[in-house]
């Protein structure tokens, strides 16, 4: 629609810094356009491996416990594919991600949805996933900070669900993509927690943190065995991530920390506004913890979020993603990414005021 203010897409505004874009042009100046090994350079990740020890507090070793690919969703592909039998049951948190129930799916396992609530900050409730857990769940997806609710888990909640994941043998599959957009609080990875890692597939990449989205780059870190089974899918499904990406990406984790901090101060600016001008209009809005996404309610209007949303783009000429596209838990609830500017969050708040009230009348 012309002349529309997106705040659907889920990628940051900002450009790649100059730098790391600076390193993919010189890898490429220096003819470095071949395959790499299976589980990616390992210059990358060597500085994976540090990165990971320096801020989530788990030692992973470079040669044999990384496996690079294209984007989280391709690891996490072949993670599944490399861990799940047919029948298989896994569990994860709604509203989520919208690929992790197809992606169970593909692999002829089956999904077990764990709601979590709005009373909650869409934060993590182990007494939720106690209940939820049926025999046959092998493995539970996890990913907080969460897309769409910017929903968090401390430490205490992690070390709740981690002795349930040992007591029921299960596999935890950590989403940690948004960590470094966390805002509120210090971010816990759950395989830092004591007799965690040896259970724990722990998946990162760049595309949030340094605005690296097309660079198609992303990570898992676990134990030799699961690494060694999960390179047997990727080495067929990809082959390697693109040399001149991951050549980029070291680049990133060298030099890029001082761009991701100036970038997360922006967002976290952002959240202030869209959340108080969400709440003045009476789309009752929780502050969420991390991401750059919020997640109003929009029930007292009285309308199904595809229609809220509909109505919003037509008449407001403002886009925002229905709820349910994160599963059915998300009724009721629009997903508004601050991932734009200042100044087009302020207009797009005051077109959506606008658009509110002709339902008024």
């Amino acid at each position: 629609m012309k002349d529309a203010i997106s705040l659907g897409i889920g990628e940051p505004d900002f450009v790649t810094p100059w730098h790391i874009r600076e390193a993919a042009i010189f890898a490429v100046e220096k003819g470095r356009t071949s395959y790499t090994d299976n589980l990616g350079m390992l210059r990358l990740r060597e500085e994976i491996s540090k990165y990971v020890e320096k801020n989530f507090g788990v030692r992973y070793d470079a040669n044999s416990e990384i496996l690079v690919g294209v984007g989280v969703s391709q690891v996490m592909d072949s993670v599944l594919r490399a861990v799940i039998n047919p029948g298989d049951k896994v569990m994860y948190h709604e509203p989520c991600f919208v690929s992790y129930a197809p992606s169970i799916r593909l692999c002829h396992g089956e999904p077990v949805v764990v709601n979590t609530r709005p009373e909650d900050c869409f934060e993590i409730n182990v007494g939720q996933i106690k209940r939820a857990w049926r025999p046959g769940c092998k493995a539970i997806i996890i990913n907080f900070p969460t897309n769409p609710t910017g929903g968090v888990a401390s430490r205490g909640q992690l070390e709740e669900l981690a002795d349930f994941a040992s007591e029921k043998d299960m596999l935890v599959i950590s989403d940690e993509i948004y960590s470094e957009l966390t805002f509120d609080g210090e971010h816990t990875s759950i395989a830092s927690i004591p007799g965690m890692k040896e259970r724990t597939v722990f998946l990162h990449g760049f595309s949030k943190a340094f605005a690296m989205t097309g660079f198609r780059i992303g990570y898992a870190c676990a134990p030799h065995e699961l690494i060694e089974g999960i390179m047997k899918i990727h080495q067929f499904e990809v082959m390697c991530a693109p040399i001149v990406s991951q050549c980029a990406a070291i680049e990133a984790l060298s030099n890029g920390t001082p761009d991701m901090r100036s970038m997360r101060e922006q967002y976290r600016r952002r959240r202030d506004f869209i959340v108080r001008r969400f709440n003045e209009l009476g789309m009752d809005c929780h502050l969420p913890k991390g991401t750059f996404y919020a997640f109003p309610c929009i029930k007292k209007f009285g309308m199904k979020s595809m229609d809220f949303a509909t109505h919003v783009l037509r008449e407001g000429k403002v886009a925002v993603v229905p709820g349910t596209a994160f599963g059915e838990s998300g009724e009721g609830f629009v997903r508004a990414s601050f991932s734009t500017s200042y100044e087009n969050l302020i207009e797009a708040t005051d077109r959506i005021e606008a658009a509110l009230k002709k339902l008024r009348k």
